[in-house]
């Protein structure tokens, strides 16, 4: 009787109780659309000291506020919105981003800049937990590779960074940033679609009592748990400082090392950064059929002899070590989110906001560590020094498995 039942069910029905693919890749795309966005920034900085003469301080607290507002707040935000879910908080997070880049593109000063990078680090803070939230919903029993698909686009979104500066910036300069309004445009647009999606799963989620929507904030976390939660975030820490590592200052070494020029130091940079983007996509489903933890665990660990490596060797082996550390590396990228969403189930936003926004925010907080670490002990000797970050990894090994982490869900 209940497989006839099944059978019956309208083919809409259970394609909302299976994976909604389109609704993953079009949150993925807005994803792409929000960190290009947000890629602009950095990728200003030679503009903007050239045309308005701005200091290294100065571009320093642009990166600081853009930082700071797009990561820290990312917690805050998904704390609020697990309480009380806003599907179109997407749409006018991004509004919010659109509003900055226009600025960015006619500022006349520092302090407006300073106005314009804010409205885009709140814009962006607001995105993330709500469309790791999103993602979460509609994966089904896919879990990880949905997430894969979701966190690939914002990766794709900062590998665009090198082609942002050579085809748009460099030709156009600062009123350059204008074109990004129309990319803030379009994402506003697909976001009011998932808006309207999300509203209609929350609906069903409340009228079939599948998913509990609000969890009870006076209900503690074992210890087991939280232990788990803080090795998470501390191997994303290390993660990061290492991610910050080669995007902020390889290509520096790889210049000095190679004797090459800025533009072909930035092949290294943009290779590390698209087989990171690919790795990203991989891990999902890696961690779909071989478990999270174990994802998690090698992708740490067999990067620690690639890194170790990299300092030592020619420049064309070079390349291909990044290539092969962006894929191993950042296969547990997705994973990671995935892993602490279902350490505490009922904290879907919070969960996505300490992961990806407050962890990126302290490896921001590594780089300028890094850079004073430079200067201090010389550029080789730092490079060597953090290829050492991988090796964390083996705080893995302390995780609990997969399978007692579904145990901790079933007894909540």
């Amino acid at each position: 009787m209940a497989t006839a039942l099944i059978h019956k069910k309208p083919a809409s029905l259970q394609q909302e109780s299976g994976t909604m693919y389109n609704i993953l890749f079009i949150i993925g795309l807005c994803h792409l659309l929000n960190d290009s966005i947000q890629s602009v920034i950095p990728a200003m900085f030679p503009i903007l000291e050239e045309s308005m003469g701005l200091s290294f301080t100065q571009l320093g607290l642009i990166a600081f506020a853009l930082n700071m507002v797009s990561s820290v707040m990312q917690p805050v935000v998904g704390l609020y919105t697990d309480k009380k879910p806003m599907p179109y908080a997407l749409p006018i997070g991004l509004t919010s981003s659109m509003l900055g880049v226009l600025g960015l593109a006619f500022a006349p000063s520092f302090l407006t800049i300073l106005l314009s990078v804010i409205f885009i680090g709140l814009g962006s803070a607001i995105f993330h937990p709500e469309g790791s939230r999103v993602a979460y919903m509609a994966a089904g029993n896919r879990r990880g590779l949905a997430q894969s698909i979701y966190q690939v686009g914002g990766n794709s979104g900062q590998a665009l960074a090198p082609l942002i500066t050579a085809l748009i910036l460099v030709p156009l300069g600062q009123f350059g940033a204008i074109w990004f309004t129309v990319v803030a445009a379009l994402a506003v647009g697909f976001l009011v679609y998932i808006a309207s999606w999300y509203s209609r799963k929350l609906k069903e989620i409340k009228a079939t009592k599948k998913i509990k929507v609000k969890n009870t904030d006076t209900k503690a976390l074992s210890k087991s748990i939280r232990n788990a939660v803080i090795i998470i975030i501390f191997l994303i820490f290390a993660r990061s400082w290492y991610v910050s590592a080669i995007s902020g200052f390889y290509a520096f070494f790889a210049i000095d090392k190679y004797e090459l020029t800025i533009a072909s130091s930035q092949i290294y940079i943009f290779t590390f950064l698209l087989m990171g983007a690919v790795g990203t996509f991989l891990g999902g489903p890696l961690a779909d059929r071989f478990g999270k933890r174990t994802v998690i665990l090698i992708s740490l660990l067999a990067t620690a002899p690639l890194s170790l490596l990299l300092p030592f060797v020619g420049s064309t082996l070079s390349i291909i070590i990044l290539a092969l550390i962006g894929v191993i590396l950042m296969s547990s990228f997705s994973v990671t989110v995935v892993y602490a969403q279902e350490l505490v189930p009922g904290k879907i936003g919070l969960m996505s906001g300490l992961t990806v926004g407050l962890a990126f925010g302290m490896g921001a907080i590594g780089s300028v560590a890094l850079g004073a670490l430079i200067d201090w002990i010389g550029l080789t000797t730092t490079m060597i020094g953090v290829a050492l970050l991988p090796l964390l990894g083996i705080l893995a090994f302390l995780l609990p498995t997969d399978r007692k982490v579904t145990e901790w869900q079933q007894a909540n």
